[in-house]
């Protein structure tokens, strides 16, 4: 902007001040919050609608007893996925659910996947509203099952701040996966300034991320997979990046007010979430919350290669969330800070 100031100095004032209000413009995040509301909310058989008209479709995974029409299931669980991620997030893990009796619903969250608004930042309250109005109608459609909710990574995040909001979500229990925690005060001064100039000079500009050379999993089928499905969102604007960091700040700041039932999962091998911001948060997390911790586990716990462990955990705390689980030995140990 300044370069172009100096290049039409010389212009006239009114050219001048155009070419300025053009690249103002540009500078102007572009956000997707949701518009007024227009409906009440409603399920289809392949979408949640919200109160704005937003559709948010989705895949389902149904235990036989279901499709069978023999009876509901015991347990029904919400699915929400990562930053750029969709509702194919789950194509893994889906299959140990309904072996086990569980229904899973996995919809494309607000600006990602097949939705409307792809590509650009609803805000974290919308991301978790959303997340309490699906919730509640799943709620409707199976008033006597378990309701679960489970997130990874951004979609963790997204229920941590919905849990501990004025309108709470419909859940017997949490499942966070990997929650996106690092907050701008576990970054350094590096990326905080980096991200903070670049959203705000250029929001619209994008990146893919390959520069940083993390891998979230060791699944390779998985990785491509994800590359070459047309959900993904292959390169992310700015201010969705920042958008991100503000959903990761509240989320790490809601670690001492959530209290629901809930079981955290992490990896040792995680290269997305650092240990560091995990760590902090879950020595702030209550009673009531669970910790699992897999040495061997990357970013997409369900989708790893050992993926079976955290899945068998998962399904055994939805049955019984007293029993202990052989990976909270290892929680604590990753709880004490290394020297």
């Amino acid at each position: 902007m300044i370069a172009m100031w100096a290049v039409y100095s010389t212009a006239p004032l009114h050219t001048t001040l155009l070419l300025a209000l053009f690249a103002l413009a540009a500078c102007v995040p572009a956000l997707a919050p949701p518009g007024p509301k227009m409906t009440e909310p409603s399920q289809t058989d392949d979408s949640f609608i919200m109160e704005d008209g937003t559709l948010l479709p989705y895949r389902a995974w149904l235990p036989e007893r279901e499709q069978a029409q023999d009876g509901p299931p015991w347990a029904v669980i919400l699915a929400l996925h990562g930053m750029n991620d969709s509702q194919d997030a789950w194509e893994y893990p889906a299959p140990a659910f309904t072996d086990a009796g569980i229904a899973l619903f996995a919809p494309d969250q607000r600006g990602f996947g097949h939705t409307a608004q792809r590509g650009y930042w609803p805000g974290a309250q919308a991301l978790a509203d959303d997340a309490a109005t699906m919730s509640r109608l799943l709620r409707s459609r199976y008033p006597s099952a378990k309701l679960f909710l489970m997130g990874e990574s951004m979609g963790a995040a997204t229920l941590m701040l919905a849990s501990t909001g004025k309108a709470p979500p419909e859940a017997d229990g949490y499942i966070l996966l990997a929650p996106a925690v690092w907050g701008r005060a576990q970054m350094n001064i590096l990326i905080r300034s980096s991200l903070w100039v670049v959203a705000n000079l250029f929001p619209g500009l994008t990146t893919t991320g390959r520069a940083a050379g993390r891998v979230p999993s060791d699944n390779r089928d998985a990785l491509e997979k994800l590359s070459r499905n047309p959900r993904t969102i292959k390169e992310t604007r700015f201010d969705t990046i920042r958008g991100m960091a503000d959903l990761m700040d509240a989320a790490h700041a809601t670690a001492p007010r959530f209290r629901a039932p809930a079981l955290v999962l992490y990896g040792g091998k995680d290269e997305i979430i650092p240990p560091r911001a995990t760590r902090a948060v879950w020595s702030r997390l209550s009673d009531t919350v669970r910790r699992a911790y897999y040495p061997n586990g990357y970013h997409w716990l369900l989708r790893d290669r050992q993926r079976a462990i955290p899945l068998a955990d998962i399904v055994a705390w939805a049955r019984g969330p007293a029993q202990p689980l052989p990976a909270e030995a290892a929680a604590a140990r990753f709880l004490i800070p290394p020297d």
